[in-house]
């Protein structure tokens, strides 16, 4: 497989709620499953990364501190389990509200079945029915990954109570505000269009990988 020359291209942006916390991100063309974009996002130091996935939670956190919300659950979707973990410990550390029997907070993924729909096995989903739950994205273009999840999430009885993601181009889906430590603002031209009307395609300008939440592919299937 061709390797492509997307990480030397890698640029560096930090958070204006912290300066620990950089996102990386290399210009040229790129589609994700709805969209194609300009910038190829690069949140893998955030999730795999210990003391910036806690810098992460920190600041997820620090937005909810004093609205009284109560937590049971957070579903982690695109890889942040990590960030979801520690995301947990700051909501117990603060003593936020959670009606589990056991007085801590659930951190869980779907799955994917054959059919491409989300969603959780009868061991995970007992997670989910009843419970107030926080959902966690990488990133949000188009808002129909948080919609399909939030449709998930209420089949199985679940009731969502925050929407944040590590990066968003939206601020809110459905009338539900999406809360993010990055949005478009902090990379210099930052642009999503509809693949009917992107002006690389229009120029011919090959797509350079298939993106999502993930990371980058040139051969991935959504």
């Amino acid at each position: 497989m061709e390797t492509l020359d997307i990480e030397s291209r890698l640029m560096k942006f930090y958070s204006s709620q912290s300066n620990l916390v950089p996102l990386h991100a290399a210009a040229g063309h790129f589609a994700t499953s709805h969209s194609h974009i300009n910038y190829y996002i690069d949140l893998t130091s955030l999730k795999t990364r210990v003391d910036e996935a806690k810098e992460c939670a920190k600041i997820i956190e620090a937005g909810y501190r004093g609205t009284n919300k109560v937590i049971d659950t957070i579903v982690c979707m695109d890889g942040t389990e990590t960030i979801g973990s520690f995301l947990g410990q700051e909501f117990e550390d603060r003593n936020y509200m959670t009606t589990n029997k056991h007085e801590t907070i659930y951190v869980v993924t779907p799955e994917y079945n054959r059919n491409n729909q989300l969603m959780f096995r009868d061991n995970i989903a007992r997670t989910i029915k009843d419970k107030n739950v926080l959902l966690l994205m990488a990133t949000t273009t188009t808002g129909q990954t948080i919609r399909r999840s939030m449709e998930c999430i209420s089949y199985y009885q679940g009731t969502v109570v925050g929407v944040n993601s590590l990066f968003s181009t939206i601020d809110e889906i459905d009338g539900f505000k999406v809360d993010y430590i990055f949005s478009p603002d902090d990379l210099p031209g930052y642009e999503a269009y509809e693949p009917k009307n992107c002006p690389f395609c229009k120029k011919r300008i090959q797509i350079e990988a298939m993106v999502n939440g993930f990371g980058y592919s040139k051969y991935m299937a959504f």
